[in-house]
C-alpha cells in the first residue's frame, strides 16, 4: 500500500499530548522550552524525504521537499558543504528556503537498478547545525501523484473518473536582466479542468467573507483551480533576491488554461533560478528559468 503522509491524525495526537500533560502534575515557575515559540528567524532547515516513486520507463524518482522552521527568515544556502546530497553536492535542489513547509518541490531521478538498501540523504547546515533526510526504497514510502493530491490538495480522495492530471507550464528558458530594473516574465499553463467547481464551492466563493483579527489563523494552503506562480529557487552563491509583482494569479476552479505576467526586479548581478509552478490546488508542475542578471 503506499503510503499517505498522517495528517489526519494530528488533531488527534494533539489532543493526546495535551491530556498527558494536563495529566503530569504542575511545575511551578518553569520557562517553557524556547523551541515552542514561532521564531521570526536564526533557527535552522530540515529537509525531508517525501517518498518514491517508479516512473512510467522503470526508473526511481525520489522526492524531497523541507521545513524551513522560521516563519520569516529566507535563508540562502548555496549548493556544497552546507547544503549537498552524499552521492554528489548538487542533485537539483532548492538554495532559497521559503517559510515553514513545503512538500514535493524536487525529485531525484535514479535508475532502475537503485539498491533497495542504498539510501540518498541530503543535508543542510545552518547556524553550525546539520539537519538531514535519508531516502530509501522502503516499501511504506512508496507514492504516485494519488498520494501527492492528498497531502498537496485540501484533503479526501483525489478524483478517479475521470482522474486529476497535472497542469503543464511553459515559459522562456532563458531571460536577460539588469539588477535594480524591472524585466518581463511570462508563464503560462494548460489544464484538464479538474478538480471541476461545484455548487457548493461557487456559492462558498461568492459568500462575503468575515475578517480575520490580527494574528488569526491564516487562509488553507490547498486553493483549488488553476493558478501560476513564481518562486526563487537558486539565488546566486554571493546572495541576491528578487521581487515579483505580481507573485501569482488568483486559482481559477474548472479553468483549461491560465496566463501570469509578472515585473520581476533583481538586487545584484549573478544568475538566478527562477520557478514558475503551475497549479490545479492538488498537483504541481514546475518550470525552472535562469536568469543572467547584469549591472
Amino acid at each position: 500500500m503506499k503510503r499517505f503522509h498522517a495528517w489526519a491524525l494530528a488533531p488527534a495526537l494533539l489532543l493526546a499530548a495535551d491530556w498527558a500533560a494536563y495529566a503530569q502534575p504542575r511545575v511551578i515557575d518553569q520557562l517553557p522550552d524556547e523551541d515552542s515559540f514561532a521564531h521570526g528567524a536564526g533557527k535552522s532547515v530540515q529537509p525531508f524525504f517525501e517518498g518514491w516513486q517508479t516512473m512510467p520507463d522503470g526508473h526511481i524518482a525520489m522526492w524531497f521537499g523541507y521545513l524551513n522552521l522560521n516563519y520569516e527568515e529566507e535563508p540562502d544556502i548555496a549548493v556544497g558543504p552546507n547544503n549537498k546530497f552524499d552521492l554528489r553536492d548538487d542533485l537539483g535542489q532548492p538554495t532559497h528556503f521559503y517559510p515553514r513547509r513545503h512538500l514535493f518541490v524536487f525529485k531525484v531521478d535514479l535508475p532502475k537498478d537503485w539498491d533497495k538498501q542504498k539510501h540518498l540523504v541530503w543535508s543542510i547546515t545552518t547556524g553550525g547545525h546539520t539537519n538531514s533526510a535519508n531516502g530509501w526504497l522502503q516499501p511504506e514510502w512508496e507514492v504516485d501523484e494519488g498520494v501527492m493530491q492528498m497531502n498537496i490538495g485540501p484533503g479526501g480522495a483525489p478524483p478517479v473518473d475521470p482522474p486529476n492530471l497535472a497542469p503543464k507550464v511553459s515559459a522562456a528558458a532563458e531571460v536577460t536582466a539588469e539588477a535594480g530594473k524591472p524585466v518581463a516574465l511570462s508563464a503560462s499553463a494548460s489544464d484538464d479542468g479538474i478538480p471541476k467547481p461545484r455548487a457548493r464551492a461557487r456559492a462558498a466563493a461568492s459568500a462575503p467573507r468575515m475578517p480575520l483579527p490580527p494574528g488569526a489563523t491564516p487562509p488553507p494552503r490547498a486553493q483549488l483551480g488553476l493558478r501560476i506562480r513564481w518562486e526563487l529557487y537558486r539565488a546566486p552563491a554571493e546572495g541576491g533576491s528578487v521581487e515579483f509583482e505580481p507573485e501569482s494569479n488568483q486559482p481559477q476552479m474548472g479553468a483549461e488554461s491560465s496566463e501570469l505576467k509578472t515585473q520581476a526586479v533583481f538586487s545584484v548581478p549573478g544568475t538566478y533560478w527562477l520557478r514558475a509552478v503551475a497549479s490545479d490546488g492538488m498537483l504541481e508542475t514546475p518550470y525552472d528559468v535562469k536568469v543572467t542578471v547584469k549591472r
